[in-house]
Protein backbone atom coordinates (compact mmCIF):
# COMPACT_ATOMS: atom_id res chain seq x y z
CA UNK A 1 0.00 0.00 0.00
CA UNK A 2 2.89 2.45 0.90
CA UNK A 3 4.53 1.25 -2.50
CA UNK A 4 1.57 2.43 -4.38
CA UNK A 5 1.27 5.66 -2.84
CA UNK A 6 4.75 6.35 -3.21
CA UNK A 7 4.57 5.59 -6.95
CA UNK A 8 1.40 7.26 -7.69
CA UNK A 9 2.88 10.50 -5.41
CA UNK A 10 5.98 10.62 -8.06
CA UNK A 11 4.03 10.03 -11.24
CA UNK A 12 1.69 13.26 -10.51
CA UNK A 13 5.36 14.93 -9.80
CA UNK A 14 6.80 13.98 -13.13
CA UNK A 15 3.57 15.26 -14.70
CA UNK A 16 4.62 18.82 -13.29
CA UNK A 17 8.26 18.65 -14.15
CA UNK A 18 9.19 20.13 -17.11
CA UNK A 19 11.16 18.58 -19.82
CA UNK A 20 7.92 16.03 -20.56
CA UNK A 21 8.87 13.95 -23.83
CA UNK A 22 6.30 14.57 -26.49
CA UNK A 23 4.87 11.15 -27.98
CA UNK A 24 6.68 11.81 -31.54
CA UNK A 25 10.26 11.02 -29.04
CA UNK A 26 13.23 9.53 -30.58
CA UNK A 27 14.02 6.02 -29.69
CA UNK A 28 17.45 7.64 -28.11
CA UNK A 29 16.63 10.52 -25.95
CA UNK A 30 19.34 12.58 -27.56
CA UNK A 31 19.24 16.38 -26.85
CA UNK A 32 21.05 18.21 -29.63
CA UNK A 33 21.27 15.10 -31.30
CA UNK A 34 24.02 13.87 -29.04
CA UNK A 35 22.98 10.52 -26.69
CA UNK A 36 22.85 10.77 -23.44
CA UNK A 37 24.03 14.19 -22.67
CA UNK A 38 27.29 13.36 -24.82
CA UNK A 39 28.44 11.10 -21.54
CA UNK A 40 30.68 7.90 -22.54
CA UNK A 41 28.34 4.62 -22.68
CA UNK A 42 31.12 2.43 -22.21
CA UNK A 43 32.54 4.20 -19.68
CA UNK A 44 29.75 3.49 -17.29
CA UNK A 45 30.87 -0.11 -17.37
CA UNK A 46 34.18 -0.25 -17.88
CA UNK A 47 35.35 2.51 -15.02
CA UNK A 48 32.49 2.38 -13.19
CA UNK A 49 31.71 6.67 -13.59
CA UNK A 50 30.02 8.71 -15.28
CA UNK A 51 32.28 10.22 -17.51
CA UNK A 52 31.79 13.21 -20.23
CA UNK A 53 32.79 12.19 -23.84
CA UNK A 54 35.21 13.71 -26.81
CA UNK A 55 33.88 15.27 -29.68
CA UNK A 56 36.98 13.87 -31.50
CA UNK A 57 35.77 10.21 -29.94
CA UNK A 58 32.22 9.99 -31.62
CA UNK A 59 30.11 7.97 -33.77
CA UNK A 60 26.75 8.01 -35.29
CA UNK A 61 24.66 5.28 -34.00
CA UNK A 62 20.91 5.12 -34.67
CA UNK A 63 20.44 8.52 -35.46
CA UNK A 64 21.99 10.05 -32.50
CA UNK A 65 26.01 11.23 -31.98
CA UNK A 66 27.70 8.83 -29.27
CA UNK A 67 30.97 10.27 -27.23
CA UNK A 68 33.47 8.35 -25.83
CA UNK A 69 36.19 9.63 -23.24
CA UNK A 70 39.10 7.33 -25.53
CA UNK A 71 39.09 5.96 -29.18
CA UNK A 72 39.28 2.59 -26.86
CA UNK A 73 36.18 3.26 -25.40
CA UNK A 74 34.87 3.85 -28.90
CA UNK A 75 36.15 1.22 -30.90
CA UNK A 76 34.37 -0.68 -28.28
CA UNK A 77 30.88 0.55 -28.43
CA UNK A 78 31.79 0.26 -32.66
CA UNK A 79 32.06 -3.58 -31.98
CA UNK A 80 29.00 -3.77 -29.90
CA UNK A 81 26.77 -0.78 -29.46
CA UNK A 82 23.98 -2.69 -28.25
CA UNK A 83 25.88 -3.98 -25.13
CA UNK A 84 26.56 -0.23 -24.11
CA UNK A 85 23.73 1.14 -25.17
CA UNK A 86 20.88 2.69 -21.87
CA UNK A 87 17.77 0.75 -21.38
CA UNK A 88 14.97 2.16 -22.65
CA UNK A 89 17.29 4.78 -25.03
CA UNK A 90 18.51 6.96 -22.35
CA UNK A 91 15.00 7.30 -20.97
CA UNK A 92 14.32 7.70 -17.18
CA UNK A 93 13.66 3.62 -16.29
CA UNK A 94 11.58 4.84 -13.57
CA UNK A 95 9.68 7.45 -15.54
CA UNK A 96 8.84 4.58 -18.37
CA UNK A 97 8.12 2.10 -15.55
CA UNK A 98 4.90 4.32 -15.00
CA UNK A 99 4.12 4.65 -18.89
CA UNK A 100 5.51 8.04 -18.95
CA UNK A 101 8.78 9.57 -21.02
CA UNK A 102 11.26 11.64 -19.06
CA UNK A 103 15.09 12.06 -20.48
CA UNK A 104 17.26 10.16 -18.07
CA UNK A 105 20.56 12.19 -16.33
CA UNK A 106 23.62 10.54 -17.00
CA UNK A 107 24.88 11.56 -13.57
CA UNK A 108 22.07 9.27 -12.24
CA UNK A 109 22.35 5.78 -13.39
CA UNK A 110 22.86 1.89 -12.67
CA UNK A 111 23.90 -1.58 -14.26
CA UNK A 112 21.76 -4.11 -13.35
CA UNK A 113 22.64 -6.86 -14.57
CA UNK A 114 24.88 -5.75 -17.39
CA UNK A 115 22.03 -3.52 -18.71
CA UNK A 116 22.61 0.24 -18.26
CA UNK A 117 19.70 2.40 -16.31
CA UNK A 118 19.30 6.07 -16.27
CA UNK A 119 17.21 7.87 -13.83
CA UNK A 120 15.92 11.08 -14.39
CA UNK A 121 16.52 12.56 -10.71
CA UNK A 122 17.23 12.16 -7.13
CA UNK A 123 13.76 11.43 -5.85
CA UNK A 124 13.02 8.71 -8.11
CA UNK A 125 16.14 7.11 -7.91
CA UNK A 126 15.47 6.03 -4.53
CA UNK A 127 12.06 5.06 -5.42
CA UNK A 128 13.37 2.65 -8.44
CA UNK A 129 16.10 1.30 -6.60
CA UNK A 130 13.84 0.51 -3.59
CA UNK A 131 11.75 -1.66 -6.17
CA UNK A 132 13.70 -2.04 -9.23
CA UNK A 133 13.34 -5.33 -10.56
CA UNK A 134 9.55 -4.55 -10.12
CA UNK A 135 10.00 -1.28 -12.06
CA UNK A 136 12.56 -2.84 -14.97
CA UNK A 137 9.53 -5.29 -15.61
CA UNK A 138 7.02 -2.72 -15.44
CA UNK A 139 8.82 -0.52 -17.96
CA UNK A 140 9.93 -3.49 -20.24
CA UNK A 141 5.76 -3.69 -20.69
CA UNK A 142 5.75 0.16 -22.02
CA UNK A 143 8.80 -0.28 -23.77
CA UNK A 144 8.60 0.36 -27.03
CA UNK A 145 5.04 1.01 -26.96
CA UNK A 146 5.05 3.92 -25.26
CA UNK A 147 6.87 5.42 -28.48
CA UNK A 148 4.44 5.16 -30.76
CA UNK A 149 1.72 6.71 -28.70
Amino acid sequence: MVLRLLLTAAAVMFLTLPGMARADAAVFSSRGGVAIGGYDAVAFFEDGTAEQGRRSHAVMWKGAVWRFSSARNQARFEANPRAYAPAFGGYCAYAMSQGMLMDGNPQLWAIVDGELFLLNNAKVQKIWTASQAEMIVLARGHWPVILRK
